[in-house]
């Protein structure tokens, strides 16, 4: 069936809707098709279909959606953090077909062992998610031209250790995300008219029967008129950490204060709604470098590449994502004794005794991925370091019944009691600093995207015109330069676009929102099926947690609704 921007007249009722057309949605959509062709699907994503965007096929300009005129992405405020040094937060989150996976930077990760046994969750261990994570269809495809999948950072257990990075990109050079590789083969197959995929609209809000999702409420980004459409079986949300809540908020599903002033009348009484939200904390430092023109993707800002020429050539340059490198890091001993007793107290107690848990990830980039346009121009690499465990928690509401009501988003960094996500940030800026600075191709660093030392300090800023003596001394910081660090910290931190946790699968009672069968508590024939519902974080780009969430859930709703036997 072809995609729609209008619903056409006489789809009004369906078997199955899926409320957001993002990686997990996508995939649910195509298994839910494929397993009986007289189950009706219809996917209802808020972004455009984007197949032909060369700025979403060609993998290097990955950077043209983080742009403040990216239309690929929706860009929310959040409020104003006093820890944050009273900044605003702008984070960006996919709107378009495909989700993420169309617009992200592409790195292929799994989650530690550590991390999914944590869940405590029937059906949801390490071993339970081997299968669904052996699904992906970017791996199944390397498979099948001759190159096999190896076991390294990946084998849900390694840590203190760098890999070459794998990613979403076929041998081609072009991005695998989740609409290319699941909803569009099977759009154009004429195997599955009983997909339909409606781009372009918004889900306004779920409709009940009593305590059973018996439809939605959508409106289409071009006009004003609302629209209902009937699920005979099953509604599920897939609007990711942001979109579900909000959802469910404006269907009167979540935490009674909050919905009554909000202006929305109590469906269910579930706290846990929007509560609890996490993302990986994200520093990004850049350096100047040796390296050739053709060796980073800083001529994309700097104007030395001829985009369209690259285009229309196919340059092997446009099928880089420019991260090269990535690894999973853990403190030592010394470390965590120089960060405080407060520090060594978590440490203790959720890390210690769990030796594949690492604390930080970190990857390097060939290019500037700070603002390109603040420095000269020139070749440049960069380091990003986020923490995949942290400790702050945020949490995302309504404000009001409508779409275009204000809402109500803190995303927690650097609140968590005794700061140890701060200090975690710091260890990992003297860390990534120290691996930089023995690289032969480093050759100082951007000042400005630095904390700004004082002269005479010895961890300020320098410039150098070869490669450091291999033997060379760590940098000594003093309690002084912590502080300059920490005010950095609080001044830079940001998103790693890997946000979760809003809708978790948890009891009732500890503020879950879900059960293992992913459907919401007390509700029939409602489901949620993104990473919202992650009970805790994962040390991994969260792309790869999505497609097997994906995977696993299509699996629960087409046993649970009878299909494929």
């Amino acid at each position: 069936m072809p995609l729609y921007q209008e619903l056409p007249d006489g789809i009004d009722t369906v078997d199955v809707i899926i409320a957001g057309g993002g990686t997990a949605g996508s995939i649910v959509a195509a298994r839910l098709s494929d397993a009986d062709p007289d189950l009706s699907v219809l996917l209802i994503e808020r972004g455009a279909n984007t197949e032909g965007d060369p700025t979403i096929s060609h993998p290097a300009l990955h950077i043209m959606h983080i742009m403040p005129n990216s239309t690929r992405v929706q860009f929310v405020k959040a409020n104003k953090s006093t820890a944050l040094a009273d900044r605003e937060l702008v984070l960006p989150f996919a709107s378009v077909l495909g989700g993420g996976s169309a617009v992200n930077m592409l790195m292929y990760s799994r989650a530690q062992r550590s991390d999914l046994d944590s869940w405590k969750t029937p059906g949801w261990s390490a071993q339970d998610l081997l299968g669904p994570m052996r699904k992906d269809a970017f791996i199944n495809a390397i498979t099948q031209v001759g190159w096999g999948e190896v076991e390294d950072l990946n084998d849900l257990n390694t840590i203190n250790g760098a890999q070459r990075a794998l990613s979403y990109i076929s041998p081609d050079g072009k991005r695998q995300d989740a609409a290319t590789c699941y909803l569009h083969p099977r759009l154009r197959d004429g195997q599955h008219p009983n997909l339909h995929v409606l781009v372009e609209s918004k889900v306004v809000k779920v409709l009940f029967d009593g305590r059973r999702a018996s439809g939605i409420l959508y409106q289409s980004n071009q006009g004003s008129t609302l629209r209902t459409v009937q699920a005979r079986k099953m509604v599920v949300l897939s609007g990711g950490a942001i979109g579900t809540p909000l959802i469910l908020e404006r269907s009167g599903v979540g935490d009674p204060a909050i919905l009554k002033q909000a202006g929305v009348g109590v469906v269910a009484d579930i706290p846990g709604v929007g509560v609890g939200y996490e993302d990986h904390l994200n520093t990004v430092v850049s350096y100047k470098s040796s390296l050739e023109q053709s060796e980073t993707l800083d001529g994309l800002a700097n104007k030395n590449f001829d985009i369209p020429a690259m285009i229309t050539n196919n340059d092997k340059t446009l099928g880089w994502n420019a991260l090269d490198v990535t690894c999973k890091v853990r403190p030592n001993d010394a470390d965590v004794a120089v960060l405080g007793s407060e520090f060594q107290k978590t440490w203790n107690a959720e890390f210690k005794n769990e030796p594949n848990r690492p604390m930080l990830m970190m990857t390097l980039i060939a290019a500037n991925a700070n603002d390109p346009f603040s420095v000269p121009v020139g070749q440049y690499f960069s380091t990003s370091s986020f923490v995949v465990h942290p400790f702050s928690r945020g949490h995302v509401h309504i404000t009001g019944p409508e779409l275009d009501d204000p809402i109500d988003f803190d995303t927690g960094y650097f609140s968590d009691e005794n700061d140890i996500d701060l200090k975690t940030c710091r260890w990992a800026y003297k860390k990534q600093r120290e691996i930089a600075r023995r690289m032969d191709v480093y050759r100082g660093e951007v000042a400005l995207f630095h904390p700004p030392f004082a002269p005479e300090s010895k961890a300020a800023c320098v410039d150098v015109h070869g490669p450091l003596p291999g033997d060379v001394a760590d940098i000594e910081y003093t309690a002084e330069d912590d502080v300059v660090i920490d005010q950095w910290l609080r001044e830079n931190v940001s998103t790693t676009w890997h946000s979760m946790g809003t809708c978790k699968m948890l009891p009732l009672e500890k503020k879950g929102v879900v059960d293992a069968s992913l459907g919401v508590h007390g509700m029939a024939g409602l489901k949620v099926a993104d990473l919202s519902i992650a009970p805790r974080n994962v040390s991994a780009h969260t792309n790869n947690m999505a497609l097997t969430i994906g995977e696993k859930a299509a699996e629960i709703f087409i046993e649970e609704l009878g299909l494929g036997k």
